[in-house]
């Protein structure tokens, strides 16, 4: 025996103060507790319950690092039916087979009645109605109590619930046989207690780690408490609270979101006052005055009188507060930042430290800050199963039975690190890496096995044979009926496999290989974790009503998200982590980092209930939302105690200001309130400690981003004059007079952006059909000119877009824009071809300055000829055309063409004068703007050219980046490369000499 016998009447019960390593004075309680002379073996017979699975893992760990002898059986608070292997509970039925039945019956209640919900909801009305009924059964609120609500002051929406409840009545009969997860733990746990209090176990129990938040666990713990050697040890229980405050702490339900609620409760149900809270272990916690501090701040509501009654006996503020730090960063990412180099700082110093959040996205951008410095933290709860590359893959399968793959959904397959892991997936990815850049380059969005094949027999070589496995893979898999979801799952776990094995096998291949875990994908523990997930979606698929791929998609992705996977081989630094409040409350480390502590993220908003509002569950005996916020008030009031603490937070959050959480709220004004104690003087202490490193992590985010300490220069680089262009397009002659370097770069460098993945729908793309289009449609209004009309104007268009553009939103868009020029544009061209004939389109020529050595290419969009031999240049711009201003200055294209051409430099079209070079804008009214032929004749535009040209083919001429007439242009392909940004047009040029 390890207890002192006792009256089965009287509860045995210890605790824990705030701030003490629960798991570490555990233990060590437990063998100050074992007589000196006991026979070993008797730490064996221990059973320790806790509540979870790290808490069992973290005892293993202390047991395992002491001197060796026996260890004490550890069950889960989940799993207590392993306590007693001769209880007469019927196993619980799946998580997933709960869903699903419950999915069948609504369903069919939607199916008679459309109205109440949309189909699309199935799933999610499910999944709150199987949560429901497990805090039902949880609490012991009986189907019976939901119905007999006095529901006269509510609103119609209870009538429509009232539907869904009769499927959960039913639903409760048809599974009694099978209980829920939370049936099964509340019969376990009732056998238990029942069995006990006849014939209560020899052996020691003690229940730690639960303060009895919900009824089942509750029922478990009077019990304990009151076996002959049984004992509970509640965690952070406040020694400092007045005993009068405790009985009146009990009486109201409006005190649930104090941190002691509960322990209150429990102590009224248990018969025990304050005074009979045994200490389970002598340690002090590391702070006994903060812990004073913070029980104060932290008094109910109705209680915050006594803040000037008890606030003077506070005599050492100071001193309480000496080791904490409060951070109040403008954001979020500086909050991080902050918290990051606190840290670095730790480990420096040989501590260890955690970050204490709830926030998910607040320890992926510490997480992300501590890559900088190849820090890597402990996070024991892992990364949801949909995040990991298995579940990443999953998703994008399901895909494929809804839609035909776009370039970009199909590249993220083909380039998934478990996608074709077979012998030949080094000539998988190079193969890939050829596809993406065809791909890129044809601006293909969604591509076809036709275009697939037609690429690989260019190709030759091994492309066929993996093409056509790419086609069998990832085309042709669209289901647009509604199937048995156990076909759904046996296709997806085929598909999958199938993409992962490069092979294309049969189902029941791929079902051996998902319970063998072989293949990459079904490999690691987030392979397996994704391989115990599909074979339960396997063996509970009966259940589950038929549905379509994108309802199941839906379905599949909602579990998916739920699993938590942590690789055990990840390597993580030792003494860093990342817990959530839960994690914390179990164990202390040097320095607790308190982050988020905003409302909202800590305590969480309150999820909300579609089925019965606050009035309705507290009525019916529910969990409230201030008892999951007394919870989240326990874990602050347990970590704030800790030897070392940050508070921090972020005062701005996206675009809104953040309220600070309601218990750094209570503390801060209780410290403003005792100029007597120094609390003014400890609180601005605290802030100046925070603003110290908040002024680092400013100063370090401002070096990385600064560039003005080192700037670069601004490029003119100077190439041989054997590497300098000997040919340019007309086109480019704009850029080499008010951009040189991107001539530079462009034909010196030979550097070509690359295409983008995502083709996108811009002003490029439409005006290459909108060309494409009218070079088909003038000619054939030159043969005819019947067919000059709007109408067919728009026909032409129209069979353009539908061709050249895969958006249909965009192609209605391009359209309408036509449309709306069409009669304008018609009555132009009418004009014009009066005035002229056309005889040419999209004519190559050109021009050679013989004493240069330098060819100028050009095509131009359309040559006219008039009556008297005369030729007029005309050059369609989809948007606005260039001034005439412009046009002087430096885009000179139209009169490089008319130059060209009275030198008889286009292909079949003999020299002639040119009466006018004009550019076509299809804007809205459709434009029609000159060349200044008359201020700047061909033969001066030919002397500038050569002029320009003979510069630049100086060695001694630099390519300068942004030349002096350079426009206010927001993009330039080059400017990443010249390092723009870094300089201004006021930055005078440096020249570079190049070998």
């Amino acid at each position: 025996m390890i207890f002192d016998p006792r009256s089965g009447a009287a509860a045995r019960v210890f605790a824990l103060p705030p701030g003490v390593d629960y798991a570490t004075e555990l233990v060590k309680g437990l063998r100050r507790r074992l007589p000196a002379a006991a026979d070993p073996s008797l730490m064996g017979q221990v059973r320790l319950i806790v509540s979870t699975d790290y808490m069992r893992r973290r005892l293993g760990q202390i047991f395992e690092a002491a001197p060796a002898g026996f260890m004490p059986k550890i069950h889960l608070l989940s799993g207590i039916h392993t306590l007693d292997l001769t209880l007469d509970v019927a196993p619980p039925i799946p998580y997933e087979r709960r869903r699903f039945e419950l999915m069948a019956l609504v369903a069919e209640l939607l199916k008679h009645q459309p109205e109440l919900a949309p189909r699309a909801a199935l799933f999610d009305l499910a999944d709150a109605l199987a949560n429901l009924l497990d805090e039902m059964s949880s609490e012991n609120v009986s189907p019976r109590a939901i119905e007999t609500l006095d529901v006269s002051d509510q609103s119609g929406h209870w009538q429509r619930a009232q539907q869904f409840f009769a499927i959960a009545n039913r639903f409760i009969g048809a599974a009694s046989i099978a209980p829920d997860r939370e049936t099964h733990h509340r019969q376990v746990i009732e056998q238990l207690v029942d069995k006990w209090a006849h014939a209560a176990p020899d052996y020691p129990i003690i229940l730690g780690e639960t303060t009895g938040s919900r009824r089942s666990s509750l029922l478990l713990l009077q019990r304990v408490a009151r076996l002959p050697q049984g004992a509970v040890v509640l965690p952070g229980f406040d020694f400092d609270t007045p005993a009068d405050i405790w009985a009146r702490l009990a009486d109201s339900s409006q005190n649930e979101g104090h941190p002691q609620f509960r322990l209150a409760r429990l102590m009224k149900a248990l018969g025990l006052a304050p005074k009979d809270i045994e200490p389970w272990s002598p340690t002090p916690p590391p702070s006994a005055a903060r812990n004073r501090l913070i029980s104060l701040a932290l008094r109910p509501a109705p209680f915050t009188d006594q803040w000037l009654r008890e606030g003077g006996t506070l005599r050492h503020v100071k001193e309480s507060t000496a080791r904490m730090t409060l951070v109040e960063a403008p954001s979020a990412r500086l909050e991080a930042l902050t918290i990051a180099l606190g840290i670095r700082q730790a480990m420096e110093d040989h501590k260890q430290v955690a970050l204490i959040t709830p926030d998910w996205g607040l320890k992926r951008q510490v997480a992300a800050a501590l890559e900088r410095w190849g820090i890597v933290p402990d996070d024991p709860a892992g990364i949801p199963l949909q995040q990991t590359p298995p579940g990443r893959l999953l998703r994008q399968v399901a895909d494929l039975f809804i839609r035909e793959p776009n370039t970009v959904a199909l590249l993220a397959l083909l380039k998934h690190p478990s996608t074709h892991a077979s012998t030949a997936q080094a000539q998988h990815r190079r193969l890939t890496r050829r596809l993406e850049v065809a791909l890129r380059k044809e601006g293909i969005v969604y591509p076809t096995p036709a275009w697939l094949t037609r690429w690989a027999s260019a190709i030759g070589d091994a492309a066929p044979s993996w093409v056509c496995w790419v086609c069998e893979a990832f085309f042709g898999q669209v289901q647009r009926e509604v199937r048995p979801f156990a076909a759904q799952v046996q296709a997806h776990i085929t598909l999958a496999t199938g993409i992962a094995t490069a092979a294309q096998g049969t189902t029941d291949t791929a079902l051996e290989s998902l319970e063998g875990g072989s293949g990459s994908l079904w490999q690691h523990a987030a392979g397996r974790k994704a391989a115990e997930l599909m074979a339960r979606l396997r063996d509970t698929a009966a259940s589950a009503p038929p549905m379509t791929a994108h309802e199941y998609a839906q379905v599949f992705e909602a579990l998916l998200s739920r699993p938590l996977v942590r690789e055990p081989e990840a390597k993580t630094h030792r003494g860093v982590f990342l817990w959530s409040p839960r994690e914390a409350r179990i164990q202390s480390v040097d320095i607790m980092i308190l982050g988020g502590l905003n409302e909202g993220s800590w305590p969480a908003h309150s999820t909300l209930d579609p089925w019965l509002n606050r009035t309705m569950r507290q009525k019916a005996g529910l969990l409230s939302a201030e008892r999951r916020i007394g919870l989240s008030a326990h874990d602050f009031q347990q970590a704030v105690a800790a030897p070392q603490v940050w508070l921090t937070r972020a005062v701005r959050t996206g675009e809104a200001e953040a309220i600070s959480a309601r218990w750094l709220n209570r503390l801060t004004n209780l410290l403003d309130g005792l100029p007597a104690c120094h609390g003014p003087q400890a609180l601005a202490a605290m802030r100046a400690r925070g603003n110290a490193w908040l002024l680092c992590a400013q100063s370090l985010d401002a070096a990385s981003q600064d560039t003005q300490r080192s700037p670069a220069p601004r490029p003119a680089p100077r190439p041989p004059a054997a590497v300098r262009p000997r040919a340019l397009p007309i086109t480019d002659i704009k850029q080499l007079i008010i951009d040189p370097y991107t001539i530079y770069a462009r034909h010196v460098l030979k550097l070509r952006p690359l295409p983008p993945l995502k083709p996108v729908p811009d002003a490029l793309l439409r005006g290459t059909l909108i060309h494409k289009a009218l070079h088909g449609f003038i000619p054939e209004t030159v043969d005819d000119p019947s067919c000059l009309t709007a109408p067919r104007l728009i026909t032409s268009m129209r069979q353009i877009f539908d061709k050249g553009a895969s958006w249909a939103m965009v192609r209605l868009l391009w359209r309408a824009r036509i449309e709306r020029i069409a009669q304008a544009f018609v009555q132009a061209e009418t004009q014009r071809q009066e005035r002229a004939t056309p005889i040419a389109f999209e004519r190559r020529g050109t021009a050679t300055l013989a004493a240069l050595d330098f060819t100028l290419t050009a095509t131009a969009d359309r040559i006219d000829r008039q009556a008297d031999g005369q030729l007029i240049l005309y050059d369609y711009k989809s948007g606005a055309p260039p001034s005439q201003k412009k046009q002087e200055q430096f885009d000179k294209q139209l009169l490089l063409e008319a130059a060209m051409a009275e030198q008889g430099a286009f292909n079949d079209i003999a020299a002639a004068p040119v009466a006018l070079a004009a550019y076509i804008g299809l804007n809205n009214p459709p434009t029609e703007v000159a060349a200044p032929l008359d201020k700047i004749p061909t033969e001066q535009i030919w002397q500038e050219l050569t002029q320009v040209i003979r510069h630049y083919q100086n060695p001694d001429t630099g390519f300068v980046s942004h030349g002096d007439l350079y426009p206010n242009d927001p993009f330039n392909d080059y400017d990443h490369l010249a390092r723009f940004g870094e300089w201004d047009a006021s930055t005078p040029p440096t020249l570079q000499d190049l070998a």
